[in-house]
């Protein structure tokens, strides 16, 4: 085999136009260019939002995550490194961990509103050892007031009595798939209170929660909330 040929077979073809500009875009937001930033927002926020509501399956909480998700690569853009891989798969990696988050936070949310339910004795000696389940089921039993009624009558029934899903459905007469909603928003509003961020229902809370913190963030997630 002659060099030429040699040479032929070990060089790497060369990378397309778009290739060398999604580069040059990586590297300009590792360096702290918002403009950069705001091309790969443009680029991959449907793709984080669709990871996320792939997992969750709610709308609010994933489009929540997407904000954490783009502000976390933001804070975190230095350790980004082009030869471990393209930018998507990073930002996946990412929304993977905050999805995880979110759904701990609801298992954990789940977890107290069923022990609010439970009709422990106050000389439990669990309770007594973590004073902090006592301000939680406090603190949910009080958001429960503050839901609307259907919601409110959803959630009681769930994690109070203990009735499925379908159950509720005939004991209400709700279609299955509302009183799975209800039960979704339920659950995301009690754990935006219990985190102390209440939510109003006329507005995002997610995007305006991740907002809150200007001077860190791109001007990107600025304007999106």
């Amino acid at each position: 085999m002659t060099a030429t040929a040699y040479a032929g077979l070990t060089t790497c073809p060369p990378l397309t136009e778009e290739e060398v500009k999604a580069e040059e875009i990586a590297a300009g937001f590792v360096e702290g260019d918002e403009r950069c930033f705001a091309e790969l927002y443009q680029r991959w926020e449907a793709l984080v939002f669709n990871l996320a509501m792939r997992v969750l399956g709610d709308p609010r909480e994933a489009e929540d995550v997407t904000q954490q998700v783009f502000l976390a690569a933001w804070r975190g853009r230095h350790s980004y490194r082009p030869e471990r891989g393209p930018f998507p798969a990073w930002l996946a990696g990412i929304t993977r961990r905050k999805t995880v988050d979110t759904l701990s936070a609801r298992t954990r949310l789940t977890q107290l509103a069923v022990a609010a339910g439970s009709g422990s004795r106050p000389d439990d000696a669990a309770a007594q050892d973590q004073p902090e389940r006592v301000v939680d089921r406090v603190l949910i039993l009080q958001v429960l007031t503050t839901l609307p009624h259907v919601q409110r009558e959803v959630l009681v029934l769930a994690f109070y009595e203990d009735l499925t899903h379908r159950q509720i459905a005939e004991r209400t007469g709700l279609p299955l798939g509302t009183v799975k909603s209800h039960i979704r928003r339920g659950l995301h509003r009690l754990r935006r209170s219990l985190d102390g961020n209440p939510e109003p229902d006329h507005e995002r809370e997610g995007i305006q929660r991740c907002a809150s913190d200007a001077r860190n963030e791109p001007r990107v997630l600025r304007d999106a909330a």
